[in-house]
């Protein structure tokens, strides 16, 4: 796959149960990185079940038929290797890397929590782990410095009912009111291989894993009743700025400037990807510049820009800054929106674009440099994209961004009459 941004091999197979499993053979090393992405995320949640795919991502670790509970961990790095899961609002995923000896107690372990988790479920293990998931909100989103901010965002940025107007950590009602039963039919409806893609990067070739997939998966059913998302790809404009402001315990007033952009995949997000390095990424960021080196409105380390790589909805650029002392919030706010304002009249330089594409691909490239990041790549082009091979266009498709396209994009996406905008003042200032 030559000049393609992945030159190693992707082989695929789908069992009879509907378990995807991609295979990436890479010798240089004696390790192989196994990841499992379902296809269940906070999008995926109805009314009165938020925050239960993330809860999962715990109670996936607390023990099923064969494997009590924390042997998982115990197995895992027992054996000279590391895991973990992640949650968010497309996908939950799981993965291991381990030497590549010990690929088939990953692939049974994998296999084992999925078809067999719902039997080995107590009421104690849901209490404790929902009470690890209630501190882990209360210690991450509540009480810290604007540690909320996404959670005030998303509402703001997309309307009741949508699929991303909630985070993935949930509410505390929501978790307090399930009983075991949701939580067994919830795992039952969505952890199923044909709403799974089984990736293996690293030393072992594709035949070897087909057939120890076949081994440990093959048997377990699949469903065909599991309910879809919401449709969440459109969102209606509404002609008006989204203003909100918040007062409390924070050292200085930080303020978010927020828009809605394009679908992680599509080549609109691609620009939006671009344009976002040069906006906020870094020293030589035009909100670097403006506001942390220009103006001193902004503190140096608090500058930034980013897009959130959701792929099911037009995803959120994300611009924030922090407040030098003497700076107050609407000065702050007015400079942040001049900068991302300007993009669409100020015409992007050859040097900021080398530059943005000069960092983007060196962050491509160190995921890929790793068994671990290939894996998660080609699970997520899967799984959102239909095709583990389009992770080879990716890098290709940001190079050939141009400086027209950035401030057709910024025009389109970046209008004021739609912007969210989210400020934070210290309790002293209201």
């Amino acid at each position: 796959m030559p000049d393609s941004g992945y030159p190693w091999p992707i082989e695929t197979t789908q069992l009879d149960n509907g378990l995807r499993v991609v295979v990436s053979e890479d010798r240089t090393a004696p390790a192989v990185a196994v990841n499992l992405w379902y296809d269940v995320g906070s999008r995926h949640e109805p009314d009165g079940q938020t925050g239960f795919a993330h809860l999962f991502e715990h109670l996936m670790f607390e023990g099923s038929v064969n494997v009590a509970k924390t042997e998982h961990m115990k197995l895992v790095q027992g054996s000279g290797g590391t895991l973990n899961a992640t949650t968010n609002p497309d996908r939950t995923n799981y993965f291991e890397t381990v030497p590549a000896e010990h690929l088939e107690l990953a692939l049974w372990l994998e296999a084992d929590r999925m078809g067999g988790l719902v039997p080995a479920l107590t009421q104690e293990t849901l209490d404790n782990q929902r009470e690890v998931v209630k501190n882990e909100r209360r210690q991450r989103y509540e009480n810290v410095p604007y540690g909320d901010a996404w959670l005030r965002l998303l509402p703001l940025l997309y309307p009741p009912g949508h699929p991303y107007h909630h985070a993935t950590i949930g509410s505390m009602a929501d978790l307090n009111a399930a009983d075991l039963a949701t939580f067994q039919a919830f795992h039952s409806t969505y952890y199923a291989p044909n709403n799974a893609v089984l990736t293996v990067t690293g030393d072992a070739g594709a035949d070897e894993v087909f057939k120890l997939a076949e081994r440990y998966f093959g048997a377990i059913p699949r469903r065909d009743d599991i309910p879809a998302a919401p449709d969440g790809r459109t969102v209606a404009a509404t002609g008006r700025p989204a203003v909100e402001r918040v007062t409390g315990d924070v050292p200085a007033p930080r303020v978010y400037v927020a828009h809605r952009t394009h679908p992680y995949g599509s080549p609109g997000y691609d620009v939006t990807t671009v344009l976002a390095t040069v906006l906020g990424d870094g020293r030589g960021s035009r909100l670097y510049q403006r506001l942390a080196d220009g103006e001193r409105l902004a503190q140096p380390d608090s500058v930034g820009a980013y897009g959130v790589d959701l792929a099911h909805a037009p995803a959120p650029l994300i611009a924030t800054a922090t407040a030098r002392p003497g700076v107050g919030a609407q000065r702050l706010a007015a400079g942040l929106a001049e900068v991302v304002d300007e993009l669409a009249t100020v015409p992007v330089t050859a040097s900021e674009l080398d530059r943005a594409k000069a960092m983007l691909s060196t962050q491509w490239w160190r995921q890929m440099a790793t068994v671990e990041g290939r894996a998660d790549a080609l699970g997520r082009y899967a799984t959102q994209l239909g095709d583990p091979a389009k992770v080879g266009e990716r890098l290709p498709a940001w190079l050939a961004v141009t400086a027209e396209q950035i401030a057709e994009a910024a025009a389109d996406v970046l209008r004021a009459e739609d912007r969210v905008t989210l400020t934070y003042l210290p309790e002293e200032t209201s």
